[in-house]
């Protein structure tokens, strides 16, 4: 930079431009800065869980869907019941007498 002086045009201002230092002060640790790894720790913890609960639930319903598709009746579950009967059978043994 010159020191020599600038015109300003109409219109503009013209400003001298000095850094200004700020005050230095020592910046002090706060107690919530010891618990935030904690917090983190927790909020890690239910997001994961709450995650892979969302997983679980979205593929467990898309292996539903897919099996209630597939399910084509077989050529017996085509056919008409007209009744049905069940028979209750006893079976005997039957042995040579002692001798």
């Amino acid at each position: 930079m010159t020191d020599e002086p600038v015109e300003a045009v109409d219109g503009e201002e013209l400003v001298e431009g000095l850094p200004v230092l700020a005050e230095i002060s020592p910046i002090e640790r706060s107690l919530v800065a010891t618990a935030l790894p904690a917090v983190q720790a927790a909020a890690a913890a239910a997001t994961g869980f709450v995650a892979g609960a969302a997983t679980f639930a979205v593929v467990r319903r898309r292996q539903a869907r897919r099996l209630a598709r597939r399910q084509v009746p077989g050529p017996f579950e085509m056919l008409p019941v007209t009744g049905t009967r069940s028979f209750l059978v006893h079976v005997h043994r039957i042995g040579r007498p002692e001798e």
